[in-house]
C-alpha cells in the first residue's frame, strides 16, 4: 500500500510538471508574440510569469533580457542574461546578448570576454566573431577585429554584414582599395545593404573617386530615402566638386531627415557664405552652434562672417567664446586681434597677436598682422623683424612689405 502511495504520488508530481512546463511555455510563447508587435511591457509580463511558474526557464530569461534591452533597461537585461547562462551554461545566446548589453554600456572588455564564451561553447558561431570583431575595433584592435571578421566569413561565406565590417576595419587602416572590394561583397551578398553603399562611396572619396562616391551614396539614399549621413556626405563630395546647388540640396535633405545634424548646418552655411547668402549663412552657423556649442570651426566661422556682416561686437564674443574653451586655439587670438584693430583697441590687438604667436611660433599670418599694427604705430624697426619673420616661414605678404617698407 505504501508502494502505491509512492508511486501515485510521483506520478502525480509528473502530471504537474509536465502542465507548469507546457504553461510557462504558453506565457513564454505570448511574450514573444506581443515583443514582435511592440508591446513591450506587456510581453515583459508574460516571461515573468513563466519565470514564476518555472524558475529554471532559461529561454524565458533569455526573453525578458531582450524585452528590457528594448525598453532601455540595459542592467536589468544583463541580469536576466546572466540567470540564462546559470540555468543552461550551453545556451549561446544569452552570451552574447549581454556582450551587446555590456557593449553598449561601454564595457568592450566584458562584452568580448561573453563573445569569447559564446565562441568557446560554440566554435561555429559567427555572429559571436561578428560582434567580438566589432567591439575590438571600437578599442582600437583593427588588426584583431579583421581576424574576427575573417573567421565569421569563413564560418559563413555569404554573411554580408562581416563583408562590410571588415571594409570598414581595413579602411580605417587606410587599406582602403581592399575596402572597397569588401564592400561589394557585402552588396552582392545583399543588394539592399544601403550602408554598405554608403561606406563603399566613403572609400572611393578617400580615394579621389568622387563620382564614383557619389554613385553609391546615391544608391544608399535609393535604399535608405532618410539617410542623413549619406545626404549629407554626397554633399560634401558635390560641394567638392564644385555643385554647389546640389551639395546645398543635399545638406537640406540630411537637416530634414535629422534636425539636429550640426555638421549639415555648418556645412550648408559654408556653401550659402559662398553664394552670397550671409543671413542664410548666419542663420545655419547659429543653428548648428545651438547643437553643438563648444565646436571651435564653427564659432570661428560665425565670427568672420559676423564681422562681414558689421556685428564687431558679435565677432568678439564668438572669438573670446573660442579662446574660453580652447585657450590653445591660435586663429581665435588673430582673428580676435584683427577685429579689435577694427576697433581701435591697439593694445588689445597686440597682446592677442602676441599670445598667437607665443602659442605657435611658426604662425606666418600672426607676424605679420603684428608688423601692420607695428607700422601703423610708427615702430618700423619692429614693424620689419616681423615681416621678416613671417617672410622666412613663407608669407607672401609679408615678402612684399619687406621689399616695399623695409629697405
Amino acid at each position: 500500500m505504501k508502494k502505491r502511495v509512492i508511486v501515485f504520488f510521483v506520478v502525480c508530481i509528473a502530471a504537474v510538471m509536465s502542465v507548469t512546463a507546457q504553461t510557462a511555455e504558453s506565457y513564454n510563447t505570448a511574450g514573444i508574440e506581443k515583443a514582435e508587435k511592440g508591446l513591450y511591457k506587456e510581453a515583459l509580463d508574460d516571461f515573468s510569469k513563466a519565470i514564476e511558474i518555472n524558475p529554471q526557464y532559461a529561454k524565458a530569461y533569455y526573453h525578458r533580457g531582450i524585452t528590457k534591452s528594448e525598453l532601455g533597461d540595459k542592467e536589468g537585461a544583463i541580469a536576466d542574461y546572466t540567470k540564462a547562462i546559470e540555468v543552461n551554461p550551453q545556451f549561446t545566446d544569452p552570451y552574447i546578448n549581454r556582450g551587446l548589453a555590456k557593449s553598449e554600456l561601454g564595457d568592450k572588455e566584458g562584452a568580448i570576454a561573453d563573445y569569447t564564451k559564446a565562441i568557446e561553447v560554440n566554435p561555429q558561431d559567427v555572429i559571436a566573431y561578428n560582434n567580438r570583431g566589432l567591439a575590438k575595433s571600437e578599442l582600437g584592435d583593427k588588426e584583431g577585429a579583421i581576424a574576427d571578421y575573417t573567421k565569421a566569413i569563413e564560418l559563413n561565406p555569404q554573411f554580408a554584414a562581416a563583408y562590410s565590417n571588415l571594409g570598414n576595419a581595413k579602411s580605417e587602416l587606410g587599406d582602403n582599395k581592399s575596402a572597397i572590394a569588401d564592400y561589394t561583397k557585402a552588396i552582392e551578398f545583399n543588394p539592399q545593404y544601403a550602408q554598405a553603399y554608403y561606406n563603399r562611396g566613403f572609400a572611393k572619396s578617400a580615394l579621389g573617386d568622387k563620382e564614383g562616391a557619389i554613385f553609391d551614396y546615391t544608391n544608399a539614399i535609393e535604399l535608405n530615402p532618410q539617410y542623413a549621413k549619406a545626404c549629407y556626405n554626397r554633399g560634401i563630395v558635390r560641394s567638392v566638386l564644385d555643385d554647389k546647388s546640389g551639395a546645398l540640396s543635399d545638406y537640406t535633405k540630411a537637416i530634414e531627415y535629422n534636425p539636429h545634424y550640426a555638421s549639415a548646418y555648418y556645412n550648408r552655411g559654408v556653401v550659402k557664405s559662398v553664394l552670397g547668402d550671409k543671413s542664410g549663412a548666419l542663420s545655419d552657423y547659429t543653428k548648428a552652434i545651438e547643437y553643438n556649442p563648444e565646436d571651435a570651426d564653427i564659432l570661428i566661422n560665425r565670427g568672420n562672417l559676423k564681422g562681414d556682416l558689421g556685428d564687431k561686437s558679435g565677432a568678439l564674443s564668438d572669438y573670446t567664446k573660442v579662446i574660453e574653451l580652447y585657450p590653445q586655439f591660435t586663429e581665435a587670438y588673430n582673428n580676435r586681434a584683427l577685429l579689435k584693430v577694427k576697433l581701435d583697441d591697439s593694445e588689445g590687438a597686440l597682446s592677442d597677436f602676441t599670445k598667437a604667436i607665443e602659442l605657435n611660433s611658426q604662425y606666418a599670418k600672426a607676424y605679420f598682422n603684428r608688423g601692420v599694427l607695428y607700422s601703423k604705430q610708427g615702430k618700423n624697426r619692429l614693424a620689419c623683424e616681423d615681416w621678416h619673420k613671417a617672410k622666412e616661414l613663407g608669407d607672401p605678404q609679408a615678402a612684399k612689405a619687406v621689399e616695399n617698407e623695409c629697405k
